[in-house]
């Protein structure tokens, strides 16, 4: 990417729908030097005022589950049948040793890709909190500016990612399997409550009665969760993505969500509560980068670490010691 980037034409090519501009500005935001970062802080100021109109859904599910064909149907289904523009955020695993990441889901999500209404951006989370990119929340913003009214966020389905996914979105859809035994056990009851919208995929062919099954199941194990702050019910559907069956029935409910929870202020509300949680990671993050880049900071933070791995010295200890150190540079008492 180039050092200097003309933020204005970036702006309004982003504005007029461009993906390649798109495309462009998240690569910006992403990059992790510091010239870089004030023009993405220039360009997400610059757009915020155009954001906020999509519906935002995280999507996760148990491994096999197929999330990215059922993402697919989900994105063709919205395009074909409704006329709108759909964007996927596709966060994939990386390497906890090399960096590197799969980006696969262009390949996986092939037909989807090929349509114009719709936009794919694979990103790779770099070990951040449960595996999502960390700035995901700004792709977000600048996708919704571009005019995607559907953002779907995908997480790479390990970790602590469902919750991170959950907490910049206003929907979260889990996807299942049918037959509810094992999994109903296996599944993580704090994903389950989350979840505002259970699917139950593959319910097709031999499996049909097992999904059926299942959704009972599920729908009779979700009253025994606590009531959702807005009230809302969290409803169980059956699909068959290879087939583009029970997709119709997901966007309806997806709808009465939206509904709803635009109704009662919820949408509105859940917005507010992420935007802080949005300020107080950025904040660390900033203070990280802070350490990163001044010198003292830096070789001082080495130092420290090299001493917990042969116990000389605590974590808290060492991180007050550190963080002591930030004070008197900053010359705060």
């Amino acid at each position: 990417m180039a050092e200097s980037i003309n933020i204005t034409s970036l702006n309004k090519e982003i504005l007029a729908g461009s993906k390649v501009a798109l495309a462009k500005g998240i690569t910006l935001i992403e990059s992790n030097k510091a010239e870089h970062r004030a023009m993405a802080d220039e360009l997400i100021n610059s757009i915020l005022p155009y954001s906020g109109k999509s519906l935002r859904i995280g999507i996760t599910g148990v491994p096999g589950v197929g999330k990215s064909t059922f993402i697919e149907a989900l994105g063709l289904d919205l395009i074909e049948k409704h006329n709108k523009k759909v964007a996927v955020l596709a966060i994939d695993p990386s390497s906890s040793i090399s960096g590197g990441s799969i980006l696969g889901d262009k390949t996986r999500m092939n037909i989807l890709s090929q349509k114009q209404e719709a936009f794919i951006r694979p990103s790779p989370s770099r070990g951040f909190l449960g595996g999502v990119a960390n700035h995901t929340r700004e792709s977000i913003v600048l996708c919704e500016a571009a005019g995607f009214e559907y953002v779907l966020v995908e997480t790479v389905g390990v970790g602590q990612s469902e919750i991170a996914v959950a907490s910049m979105v206003d929907v979260f859809v889990l996807l299942m399997l049918p037959g509810a035994g094992d999994e109903l056990q296996g599944i993580k009851r704090g994903i389950m409550e989350m979840a505002d919208i259970v699917i139950i995929n593959k319910a097709e062919g031999a499996l049909l009665d097992k999904a059926k099954e299942a959704a009972k199941n599920y729908q009779m194990a979700l009253h025994f969760f606590p009531e959702k702050n807005n009230k809302w019910i969290t409803r169980v559907v059956l699909a068959s993505a290879l087939k583009r069956e029970g997709i119709d029935k997901t966007i309806s409910t997806l709808e009465k969500f939206r509904t709803e929870n635009t109704d009662n202020g919820s949408i509105q509300t859940t917005r507010i509560h992420q935007n802080l949680s949005s300020f107080n990671q950025f904040v660390q993050g900033m203070v990280g980068l802070v350490i990163q880049e001044q010198k003292a900071l830096f070789e001082l933070k080495n130092e420290l670490e090299s001493k917990i791995k042969i116990g000389e010295i605590n974590p808290y200890d060492a991180a007050s010691i550190l963080v002591n150190k930030l004070k008197a540079i900053i010359k705060i008492t």
